[in-house]
């Protein structure tokens, strides 16, 4: 574990630094108080810090104080050296935030103990982040599919609606509904039905960008935000989806079924705003029209399917065969 050492006297902070190093620990140094609430601020921080009371420009209390109303996730442990033992002192560089202090001249075995007691609350508190980002994962990801479940990609979708306004940029949805679904779990069993979904989501997940956004929305129902994509660039990402699905059959045991989907494209222009209901709406009302028409079809606006046929008659020209 990385720990930080902040004293301004040399002698001193090279005599922790020794020791502790010798102790297995990773030193980071800093000559005074500025120096070490820099050092905190890093993306690599260390989590245990310990900080001499008096120093040039920022004293220990006073980093630490500064430390806490970052509110900085995962949390750094800190204790405090000092020379003062008045228990006025004492309570003052506690309600600072610190954690523990060892008094001047310390005796090395009780600051190797209180060390170790730093890093079982760490390592606490790093169990207590796991367990809720482990929740948190659970709230928001369909547990079948491992895309985003519902409430999740309809809260995406009214956030980048959001921002899509506020940065003036573009926005397009994809709602994709498989085909003839149910006739896959009367033929072949929900287990089988499962697999297909499963199998769905991740080709799917495979054709977007990492800054994009896939969910099941219900049943056999998905929903892919695109940020900053026009409907036309949405409509020809999903016909690339379409053919992601259709290009080979989906493996289920011993059996190869042959899965197709139809998808319904809305958008909005930069500028432009709307509710997410409409987004949804418009690109089912779509998507419906792709089921009329035969399914395992893309529908979007006129206007969207012609200049998506542009761009990929476009494409063509210009890529060597065998480029999609």
């Amino acid at each position: 574990m990385r720990v930080l050492i902040a004293d301004d006297d040399t002698t001193s902070r090279r005599l922790l630094a020794n020791m502790l190093a010798g102790w297995g620990y990773e030193v980071v140094t800093a000559a005074d108080g500025a120096e070490a609430w820099d050092l905190l601020q890093q993306p690599n921080a260390p989590f245990l810090a310990i900080l001499d009371w008096m120093m040039p420009g920022l004293t220990g209390p006073a980093v630490c104080r500064d430390l806490r109303q970052l509110r900085k996730e995962p949390y750094t442990y800190v204790l405090l050296l000092t020379a003062r033992t008045n228990k006025e002192d004492v309570i003052e560089g506690m309600n600072s935030g610190v954690d523990d202090y060892v008094t001047k001249p310390f005796d090395a075995q009780e600051l190797k103990v209180r060390l170790r007691a730093g890093r079982r609350i760490l390592d606490l508190q790093a169990e207590l982040v796991a367990a809720r980002e482990a929740l948190r994962e659970q709230a928001t990801r369909d547990p079948l599919t491992c895309v985003w479940n519902r409430y999740a990609i309809f809260d995406t979708l009214n956030r980048e609606i959001n921002r899509s306004v506020r940065e003036n940029t573009s926005l397009s949805l994809i709602m994709a509904d498989l085909d003839h679904f149910k006739q896959v779990n009367d033929s072949h069993g929900h287990l089988a039905g499962d697999t297909v979904l499963r199998e769905a989501a991740r080709r799917m997940q495979s054709c977007v960008r990492p800054y994009d956004y896939v969910g099941r929305y219900g049943g056999e129902e998905f929903l892919v935000v695109l940020p900053g994509t026009s409907s036309s660039q949405a409509f020809q990402l999903a016909e690339r989806l379409r053919r992601a699905l259709a290009s080979a059959p989906f493996a289920v045991g011993n059996l190869a079924i042959p899965v197709t989907a139809s998808f319904g494209v809305s958008g909005i222009e930069a500028g432009e705003d709307a509710e997410p209901e409409k987004l949804i709406r418009t690109a089912d009302e779509a998507l419906y029209r792709a089921k009329e028409s035969g399914r395992n079809c893309v529908e979007g606006s006129p206007a969207d399917k012609a200049a998506a046929s542009d761009l990929a008659n476009l494409m063509a020209a210009v890529l060597p065969p065998g480029n999609d």
